[in-house]
């Protein structure tokens, strides 16, 4: 299968000194990490990413995953607590796009 996971910031709760809403991480092939697609990254967030990536490259269905929005589109979110950190909680989006 080619493609690649494309993972958007859509809401960020609190204030990231990372993300700004709009950012991505673009993993090609499902695994490598495309540098000159991906916006920003945080490795606290990918602690929220890693668990799933894998499966939702190979066609496992969100809502079998438990991470399906109301509209069937997955979503995860970074574990930072911000009401105790004064951080901010982002909550990403997660496209599979197939080969251009």
């Amino acid at each position: 299968m080619a493609g690649k996971l494309v993972i958007r910031v859509i809401k960020i709760k609190g204030k990231c000194p990372v993300y700004s809403v709009g950012d991505r991480i673009v993993l090609d092939e499902g695994y490598k990490l495309n540098l000159k697609e991906t916006t920003n990254i945080c490795m606290h967030s990918l602690s929220s990413i890693i668990p799933y990536y894998n499966a939702l490259y190979n066609g496992v269905a969100p809502e079998k995953l438990g991470l399906a929005n109301k509209d069937g589109k997955t979503c995860v979110q970074c574990l930072d607590p911000c009401e105790i950190t004064g951080g901010g909680t982002v909550l990403f989006e997660i496209e599979l796009l197939g080969p251009e």
